[in-house]
């Protein structure tokens, strides 16, 4: 697959099959992606924790809340947790004097990387922003915020590619 082709086929899987496992080499070729992925000062400011089993369980009723949210993320037999890890000092140097938060760009790319690789990959992915990051950072042993949760799995059989409904170019892009 060319890039646009993986950009027309990722999507947001709502409906994963959860009796097929995902294969450890395809997670490792998503991650090594990841980790190519630009950031500021090549600071690589976030880690990934890979959850399987009860711990992905766990974690998918984090993301769930009170409102009931992301109920399809339990039938996806991985959760990715992307939390953030601190600067380096040249990034945070930057990050104070332009008032501008790079990690939080830099995740955003890294997961775009990882989800991109997932699709070259034949798995289906979903980004996920509603969570409990106490829970999920007490089920994971971790002691920086959590910032997303990718669900990671091979879409159910059926599930259809939507259509894209995106904003026309000329309201995105212009030339000057």
């Amino acid at each position: 697959m060319n890039f646009m082709e993986i950009a027309q086929a990722r999507q947001s899987c709502r409906s994963y099959d959860a009796a097929r496992p995902v294969e450890q080499e395809k997670l490792d070729a998503m991650l090594a992606a990841a980790r190519l992925a630009p950031s500021a000062c090549n600071g690589q400011p976030y880690h990934f924790t890979v959850c399987r089993g009860e711990v992905a369980k766990e974690v998918e009723k984090a993301a769930r809340g009170v409102a009931g949210l992301n109920k399809f993320a339990t039938e996806a037999p991985v959760v990715i947790v992307v939390s953030e890890k601190p600067y380096v000092k040249t990034a945070a140097v930057g990050a104070k004097l332009k008032n501008n938060d790079y990690r939080s760009i830099d995740i955003g790319i890294a997961v775009a990387y990882l989800t991109a690789e997932a699709a070259a990959q034949g798995l289906g992915t979903c980004i996920l922003g509603w969570l409990d990051d106490a829970r999920i950072r007490q089920i994971c042993g971790l002691d920086q915020p959590v910032r997303l949760l990718v669900t990671v799995g091979y879409p159910a059989e059926g599930d259809p590619l939507r259509k894209k409904v995106r904003k026309d170019l000329s309201e995105l892009a212009k030339e000057m």
